[in-house]
Protein backbone atom coordinates (compact mmCIF):
# COMPACT_ATOMS: atom_id res chain seq x y z
CA UNK A 1 0.00 0.00 0.00
CA UNK A 2 1.23 3.48 -0.83
CA UNK A 3 0.32 6.89 0.59
CA UNK A 4 0.09 9.81 -1.82
CA UNK A 5 -0.82 13.51 -1.74
CA UNK A 6 -2.98 15.10 -4.44
CA UNK A 7 -4.60 18.50 -5.02
CA UNK A 8 -8.31 18.66 -5.90
CA UNK A 9 -7.52 20.19 -9.32
CA UNK A 10 -5.03 17.54 -10.40
CA UNK A 11 -5.80 14.50 -12.54
CA UNK A 12 -3.01 12.06 -11.66
CA UNK A 13 -2.00 8.62 -13.01
CA UNK A 14 -1.45 5.81 -10.51
CA UNK A 15 -0.34 2.30 -11.47
CA UNK A 16 0.13 -1.14 -9.95
CA UNK A 17 2.85 -3.40 -11.39
CA UNK A 18 1.53 -6.95 -10.91
CA UNK A 19 4.59 -8.48 -12.63
CA UNK A 20 8.03 -8.51 -10.99
CA UNK A 21 7.91 -12.21 -10.10
CA UNK A 22 4.37 -12.11 -8.76
CA UNK A 23 2.39 -13.38 -11.75
CA UNK A 24 4.43 -16.56 -12.36
CA UNK A 25 3.35 -16.95 -16.00
CA UNK A 26 -0.13 -15.54 -15.49
CA UNK A 27 -1.51 -12.21 -16.71
CA UNK A 28 -4.11 -9.74 -15.50
CA UNK A 29 -7.44 -10.75 -17.08
CA UNK A 30 -9.70 -8.18 -15.36
CA UNK A 31 -9.22 -5.12 -13.18
CA UNK A 32 -11.63 -3.07 -11.08
CA UNK A 33 -10.83 0.19 -9.24
CA UNK A 34 -12.89 1.39 -6.24
CA UNK A 35 -12.74 4.59 -4.18
CA UNK A 36 -13.85 4.69 -0.55
CA UNK A 37 -15.59 6.75 0.57
CA UNK A 38 -17.64 7.36 -2.56
CA UNK A 39 -19.15 10.79 -2.03
CA UNK A 40 -20.38 13.84 -3.99
CA UNK A 41 -17.38 16.03 -4.83
CA UNK A 42 -15.03 13.21 -3.83
CA UNK A 43 -12.18 11.45 -5.57
CA UNK A 44 -13.28 9.81 -8.81
CA UNK A 45 -11.88 7.31 -11.31
CA UNK A 46 -11.58 9.13 -14.65
CA UNK A 47 -10.19 6.27 -16.74
CA UNK A 48 -8.63 2.88 -16.10
CA UNK A 49 -6.44 0.65 -18.25
CA UNK A 50 -5.21 -2.93 -18.04
CA UNK A 51 -2.09 -4.47 -19.54
CA UNK A 52 -0.96 -8.09 -19.07
CA UNK A 53 1.14 -7.26 -15.98
CA UNK A 54 0.13 -3.69 -15.07
CA UNK A 55 -3.01 -1.79 -14.21
CA UNK A 56 -3.40 1.99 -14.17
CA UNK A 57 -5.97 4.61 -13.29
CA UNK A 58 -6.37 8.38 -13.58
CA UNK A 59 -7.89 9.89 -10.43
CA UNK A 60 -9.32 13.39 -10.21
CA UNK A 61 -11.18 15.62 -7.78
CA UNK A 62 -11.43 15.01 -4.09
CA UNK A 63 -12.39 17.10 -1.08
CA UNK A 64 -9.52 18.91 0.71
CA UNK A 65 -8.57 17.34 4.03
CA UNK A 66 -10.05 13.95 3.14
CA UNK A 67 -8.17 10.67 2.84
CA UNK A 68 -9.49 8.18 0.28
CA UNK A 69 -8.74 4.49 0.02
CA UNK A 70 -8.34 3.38 -3.60
CA UNK A 71 -8.40 -0.38 -4.20
CA UNK A 72 -7.43 -2.22 -7.37
CA UNK A 73 -8.89 -5.74 -7.43
CA UNK A 74 -7.70 -8.01 -10.25
CA UNK A 75 -8.58 -11.41 -11.62
CA UNK A 76 -5.64 -13.27 -13.10
CA UNK A 77 -5.73 -15.51 -16.17
CA UNK A 78 -5.85 -18.62 -13.95
CA UNK A 79 -8.88 -17.30 -12.01
CA UNK A 80 -7.05 -16.21 -8.85
CA UNK A 81 -7.93 -12.80 -7.41
CA UNK A 82 -5.93 -10.25 -5.45
CA UNK A 83 -6.13 -6.59 -4.44
CA UNK A 84 -3.74 -3.71 -3.79
CA UNK A 85 -4.58 -0.43 -2.12
CA UNK A 86 -3.51 3.20 -2.16
CA UNK A 87 -4.30 5.96 0.31
CA UNK A 88 -4.73 9.41 -1.27
CA UNK A 89 -4.89 12.55 0.87
CA UNK A 90 -6.34 15.64 -0.78
CA UNK A 91 -4.53 18.88 0.11
CA UNK A 92 -4.67 22.41 -1.28
CA UNK A 93 -1.32 23.91 -2.26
Amino acid sequence: MGFYLKTPDAAIDYAVDWGAGYLDGQSVADSDWRVDPAEPGGLIVETASTLPSRTAVILSGGRPGRVYRVTNRVTLSDGRTDARGLSIRIDER
